[in-house]
């Protein structure tokens, strides 16, 4: 199998992984700063057990490790506004903000990249835009907050990406992943307390809670990270994000199959659902458009 060829399955392979993450959010009742921190706390701690991650820190150069722990520290603010939307509203509006990054993406990547920006891009990205305003009008007035979040979480998977993007190839994945979720837990740790919660930050999760993490960790975690840094080393930020704009889709049709969030969100709310839907499957499509030579 080509190369390019194989980085598209890995990323499909995350992004079908990733449409898990919304719907274990939902049911573990951990508040999102714990579920964040017990997330990447214990991907990092599983990782620290590798010979492998240990001989990439000594390769590294102390500059490109300052660089993956800055972009780890923006991919646990990720994950915090995503959780936070997931519990300020529901599992199916905060995937529906996810469709937003490839927009932000198309005005960041050129800039982090240091390459021309092509407005065909923000062409591509821009058609859930109608999708998204109406689901916006149809979200109830309580669950606006979680929109917001989710929003600011779309801005900041924009940001990461271009900037793995741009440090993808330099060290091995494992190492990368292990410098980048530790970087996100000392900057959760740091930013504690400045984060609201009731009780201790890092609360003992129940039996129950702490299988899903287990899952939540490992299958949707630790190895859809790994295979996206891999990926990017023969894609480009957007033609993953392309891809990675159908984790929406599968959240939302399984947020509707396991936990029954049609019942909480109006048929105006699925018909924007279904623009974004039909907006992110015709994006790859277009995004061979976007990057063919002007």
């Amino acid at each position: 199998m080509q190369p390019v060829a194989k980085a598209h399955l890995r990323i499909h392979i995350c992004v079908v992984l990733w449409g898990f993450t919304p719907i274990l959010g939902k049911v573990i009742t951990l508040p999102a700063a714990a579920l964040v921190l017990w997330r990447m706390s214990l991907v990092a701690g599983t990782l620290s057990l590798l010979p492998r991650v240990w001989r990439g820190w000594r390769r590294m150069s102390p500059r490109l490790l300052v660089s993956y722990a800055l972009t780890g520290a923006l991919v646990s603010i990720h994950w915090l506004t995503f959780y936070a939307a997931i519990k300020l509203a529901n599992a199916s509006v905060a995937a529906t903000c996810l469709a937003l990054a490839p927009v932000f993406l198309a005005l960041i990547e050129p800039f982090v990249g240091r390459r021309r920006f092509d407005p065909r891009e923000l062409l591509v990205g821009a058609g859930v835009v109608p999708g998204v305003i109406l689901v916006v009008g149809a979200t109830p007035t309580g669950m606006r907050l979680g929109f917001i979040s989710g929003t600011i979480s779309a801005l900041l998977a924009a940001v990461f990406n271009a900037c793995n993007k741009r440090l993808a190839g330099r060290a091995d994945p494992l190492t990368v992943t292990h410098i980048e979720i530790g970087a996100g837990v000392i900057f959760l740790f740091l930013l504690a307390p400045w984060l609201p919660h009731a009780g201790p930050l890092l609360p003992i999760p129940s039996a129950r809670d702490a299988m899903w993490l287990v899952m939540l960790s490992g299958a949707c975690t630790l190895l859809p990270f790994t295979l996206a840094l891999m990926a990017l080393e023969h894609l480009t930020a957007f033609s993953a994000q392309l891809a990675v704009n159908l984790e929406p889709a599968y959240a939302i049709v399984l947020a509707i199959l396991l936990l029954g969030e049609q019942r909480q969100l109006g048929a105006s709310f699925y018909a924007g659902v279904a623009i974004i839907v039909v907006a992110v499957v015709a994006q790859p499509l277009m995004g061979r458009w976007a990057r063919a030579p002007a």
